[in-house]
Formats: structure tokens, sequence, C-alpha cells
């Protein structure tokens, strides 16, 4: 190698090796920022989540305005907690009818008695196919194809129960 081509490669990799340090530089300061920017963000998602403690704390039942110091307090049962109490799960719904019935039944037909029976119910076709698939499953119906349908009636043991 010549004096002249080695200038110009240690040249070369001079300028590249610039090039390098400017974009780790670059790159360093992008990090900072976005570094910066997450930290923001994780200090206002745990403001949001302190508030969003003190507020369950503000929703546990309290004194009314009208009450004196020396009322009892009233303690209402929240209306979510206690519809889902008293809502029967769809599983036993289904079979309720199915015991209703001397013969096999289909699903559209049990899901039609379900929306008779329980107007307040209004679960999927799909929702009450999976539901019998699972009490199938779960040995408490069985299933007897006919032709291309498929029926349902109450297994022994449940009839016995």
């Amino acid at each position: 190698m010549t004096s002249r081509s080695t200038a110009t490669l240690r040249s070369r990799l001079v300028d590249q090796a610039a090039s390098d340090l400017e974009d780790n530089r670059r790159r360093q300061r992008e990090l900072t920022e976005r570094l910066a920017i997450l930290q923001q963000e994780e200090a206002l998602l745990t403001d949001i989540l302190k508030l969003a403690q003190r507020y369950e704390s503000f929703a546990a039942p309290s004194r009314l305005p009208e009450q004196s110091q020396d009322d009892p307090v009233v303690d209402r049962p929240r209306r979510t907690s206690a519809a889902n109490e008293r809502r029967p799960l769809l599983g036993d719904l289904l079979l309720e009818l199915l015991g209703e019935h001397d013969e096999p039944c289909s699903a559209r037909e049990l899901r039609d008695g379900l929306l008779e029976k329980h107007p307040d119910r209004r679960p999927t076709p799909q929702v009450v196919r999976n539901t019998l698939e699972s009490l199938v499953a779960k040995g408490r119906i069985r299933r007897d194809k006919q032709r291309r349908s498929v029926m349902y009636t109450l297994s022994p043991s449940q009839t016995a129960a």
C-alpha cells in the first residue's frame, strides 16, 4: 500500500467514525427524550391509579347528607351484585326447560322457550348451543343426532334428581 492510499483509507475511516459517533449521539438524545416522555406517562398513570383508589373509598356506603351524626349508617346493597346473585345461570334455566319436555328438544326450541319464560334473558343461539354442549360435557344432558338435527334430553341421572 502506498502512503497516498493509506491516507485515503484513514480519511474514510475517520469520516465513518465521526458519522457513527454523530448517529450515536443523535440516537442517545432521542432515547433520552423518549425516556422522559415514558416517565411522565408513568407519573400520570400512577396519579390516575391513586385517584381511582381514592374514588373507591368514596364510593363505599356512607352517611347521607340529611343524616345526623347519631343516625345509623344505611348500608344499601349495590344493584349489580344483587342482580347477579338473583339471576340463575343459563345452564340451570336450560336444564329446567329440558325437564319440562318428555321428548328431545333442539337448541332452537330451548332458546325460544327461554325467551318466552325469561324475556330479560336474550342469549344468542350460539351461546345457547355452547351452554348445551357444556352440559353434555358435564354429563348433565344427552345429545342425540337425528338426521341433520341435534336434539338434547336430560341425562338419566338428571331425570332421577
